[in-house]
């Protein structure tokens, strides 16, 4: 099997955008409970943001974009409405 088709060709490097959560309107919000832990979303995450082991979000560089939603395969992530946004 081709590893291309698994893994991404380049990797996010966290904070190579600027700190980019200052102008999220959405952020994502993961259940834990839903989770499978198959790391889909640090995978496809392109700000780097999301813990490999405890899939934590770090906010301050989360821009908001909702690929970790779609790519979540147990749709254990919502996109959620900022407050006060």
């Amino acid at each position: 099997m081709n590893n291309c088709s698994v893994y991404p060709l380049s990797q996010a490097v966290k904070g190579a955008g600027g700190k980019t959560g200052n102008w999220r309107t959405v952020k994502p919000v993961i259940d834990l409970e839903k989770c499978s832990g198959c790391l889909l979303c640090w995978i496809f995450c392109p700000e780097a943001c999301i813990g490999k082991n405890d899939r934590s979000i770090d906010y301050t560089y989360c821009k908001g974009c909702g690929i970790c939603e779609t790519e979540c395969p147990k749709k254990a992530i919502v996109m959620v409405k900022e407050e006060g946004k």
